[in-house]
């Protein structure tokens, strides 16, 4: 019997959770996703507009579920383009992502995006309402309206977040960096938890750089693309930690 038999409905209702942060900072997520699979979509409230990193896996509108993300205009940021992030990205019209996966975002191919081979029943506990099926389930592109560059700047009127181009995951990862909070949004550069180093497109010399960088940053608060949020000391932990594997090799 397929799991899609066995498995129950989620109610559209229920398929999204929202947990308020400090500063501003929503946590938006996919709570019947198994955990190893659940992108953290985070949403950042400004003066004068907010901004969404990461939109999920795309089998729910966000704007149809979500009143949060319909509030104000939202400036909606892909940390990078795996299929678990950016599957609403089209319900936005203002979509940045580093330049080096736009055409990804913009023809997010299964094989690209790794939805192939990752995407089936396996990764919920309760599969996404009808009519979803793993195995048609697809990205929809969304062009980007803004390429990001190392350095940039997402300017939400008070809140300031720096691109950090983080390679190595995938080409065109990038974290992003308040100063004035010392808070990271660290996308899948590194999160407490089971690290993926070998996708199609991961380059473990990008991967052991950008975990260099990101060790210098005095960091109070990560948040990451999967898994719980944590303090500097365990940022430091995590990566110091990975490193000695690396030299170990």
């Amino acid at each position: 019997m397929s799991l899609d038999m066995t498995l129950k409905r989620a109610r559209p209702e229920d398929w999204y959770r929202l947990d308020r942060k400090a500063d501003g900072v929503t946590l938006i997520s996919e709570p019947w996703i198994k955990e190893f699979y659940r992108c953290n979509c985070w949403h950042v409230r400004g003066r004068d507009g907010d901004m969404l990193v990461d939109s999920g896996m795309g089998v729910l509108p966000l704007r149809d579920w979500v009143p949060l993300v319909t509030e104000r205009a939202v400036t909606c940021v892909a940390s990078h383009t795996h299929f678990d992030h950016i599957g609403c990205h089209h319900e936005f019209p203002d979509r940045c992502v580093h330049h080096a996966e736009a055409d990804i975002l913009a023809n997010p191919r299964n094989d690209w995006t790794m939805a192939d081979p990752y995407v089936t029943d396996d990764i919920f506990d309760a599969l996404p309402p009808a009519p979803y099926s793993s195995a048609t389930y697809k990205v929809k592109s969304a062009p980007a309206t803004r390429l990001l560059e190392d350095g940039d700047v997402i300017d939400l009127g008070d809140r300031h977040f720096e691109v950090i181009h983080t390679p190595g995951h995938s080409p065109g990862g990038i974290a992003l960096w308040e100063a004035a909070s010392e808070t990271l949004f660290s996308g899948d550069i590194v999160y407490d938890g089971p690290l993926i180093e070998e996708t199609w497109h991961s380059d473990a010399q990008d991967y052991l750089a950008s975990m260099k960088r990101l060790l210098e940053l005095p960091v109070r608060t990560v948040h990451g693309g999967h898994f719980a949020s944590y303090d500097g000391d365990r940022h430091r932990a995590i990566i110091r930690a990975w490193l000695d594997t690396k030299e170990q090799e």
